[in-house]
């Protein structure tokens, strides 16, 4: 017999689940959360000490809850976004439990579900999966046994948690180029390593990018509209938020390198490919700035030109003639920073609704098992889901797909 019983479980005490249990509340839907440490975990041990949100802060915000600033147009830090995710969870006032992991979802005989938990079991007629996107740090094993430092970028706090010495930033996301952005101007010797990316523009004919996805309703392209690709924007809010060009980089200092394709006894192999990276980068960035205009002329918009955002610069050494080989101690590298991305661990899971590739499978959020649903995920139904001011939408559809599912079981109760 389970510990306990409830109508729905929210696993995940993050934004999604903090969203999910307002949704649910104002359903008048009772409820729980579990949480497996602290709410916004994540933002509170997986964040760096310099990280700015790559959204302004005029873009940021949770459902019925608005994100308080002094500069709309700045980038909020670590601190600032804590702090909010913790005010709005004041203002929801969640049914939550921290401290509480989930060990094993099973279905119970019957209907519903077991959660078995680190503080007994529980039972659930419906379960909502809100735990994020980033859930498992990705790490090449290269450079097992070897003395050079090495973290993931969840796990990097400041360049002074390395050692002396140059740094291999191995990914050029997101994250990692606002890394090897903060060493560089910290002045150390940084090698970039670049392999297919999506650069954006910051700002353009005076508006953010973030504006701009939701003036021409691209960030509700649904997963089915976008395709395969499965590559995030290179964008960044750092230094007041600004377009990053890779030849920015390297005309500071910076040494960029292909994509890592193997390592012998500190000898990184490096991929050919860099020039041709970089012009598909470039290729992602102008065929934007032509769809901007195409829109700005169809909508006949009184926006500024903005010749500067169209500068071309001229590639760099080291991307006309690009290393092939990275021997780590000759170049002085001391440490390595892992920027190459996340998975989903949901092995907890035992139900029949994860892929090949161990990733949920379901349609904008509700899976093929009745009652199991999933919130928080990118590209849950739109490009917007995972951002903080797109999960509302998700937990709408959710609660009330949750809430037709509890009058449906009534109705059939009555008729038995």
């Amino acid at each position: 017999m389970p510990d306990e019983k409830i109508e729905t479980l929210v696993i995940g005490g993050g934004q999604a689940g903090l969203v999910m249990s307002h949704r649910l509340k104002q359903r008048g839907l009772s409820h729980l959360v579990l949480e497996r440490h602290r709410i916004a975990e994540r933002w509170r041990s997986e964040r760096w000490d310099g990280l700015k949100f790559q959204f302004p802060n005029w873009s940021v915000g949770l459902p019925d809850f608005p994100f308080p600033h002094g500069d709309p147009d700045a980038f909020a830090n670590t601190d600032d976004i804590i702090r909010y995710i913790d005010d709005y969870a004041a203002f929801v006032a969640p049914p939550i439990r921290c401290g509480a992991s989930v060990t094993r979802l099973s279905q119970r005989d019957g209907a519903g579900f077991i959660a078995e938990t680190t503080h007994g079991t529980i039972a659930a007629d419906n379960v909502v999966v809100a735990t994020g996107p980033y859930q498992r740090n990705l790490v090449p094993d290269l450079l097992g046994g070897h003395s050079v430092f090495q973290v993931h970028a969840a796990d990097y706090k400041n360049p002074e948690q390395l050692p002396p010495g140059a740094v291999l930033v191995a990914g050029a996301g997101a994250s990692g180029a606002q890394i090897a952005e903060e060493l560089l101007q910290a002045g150390r010797r940084v090698y970039l390593s670049v392999g297919r990316h999506r650069r954006l523009p910051r700002r353009y004919r005076g508006r953010d990018l973030i504006w701009w996805l939701a003036e021409m309703r691209l960030d509700q392209v649904t997963p089915e509209e976008r395709g395969p690709a499965r590559l995030g924007p290179v964008i960044s809010g750092a230094y007041g938020g600004r377009t990053i060009d890779f030849r920015n980089f390297a005309a500071d200092g910076m040494i960029l390198v292909g994509r890592i394709e193997a390592a012998h006894a500190g000898v990184i192999e490096i991929a050919p490919g860099l020039a041709e990276s970089m012009a598909n980068g470039d290729l992602v960035y102008t065929t934007f700035l032509d769809t901007v205009d195409a829109y700005v002329k169809r909508r006949r918009m009184e926006l500024p030109e903005d010749p500067d955002a169209r500068a071309t610069f001229a590639d760099p050494p080291c991307v006309t003639a690009p290393l092939t080989h990275l021997d780590l101690a000759a170049e002085g590298i001391s440490a390595v920073i892992w920027a190459t991305g996340y998975g989903v661990d949901f092995g907890w899971i035992d139900l029949p609704v994860l892929d090949a590739r161990g990733e949920a499978v379901h349609r904008n959020g509700i899976s093929a098992v009745p009652g199991l649903y999933f919130l928080g995920l990118q590209w849950l139904s739109k490009m917007n889901s995972s951002f903080l001011s797109g999960v509302g939408d998700d937990a709408v559809v959710l609660a009330d797909h949750i809430l037709a599912r509890g009058g449906r079981r009534a109705e059939v109760a009555r008729l038995l």
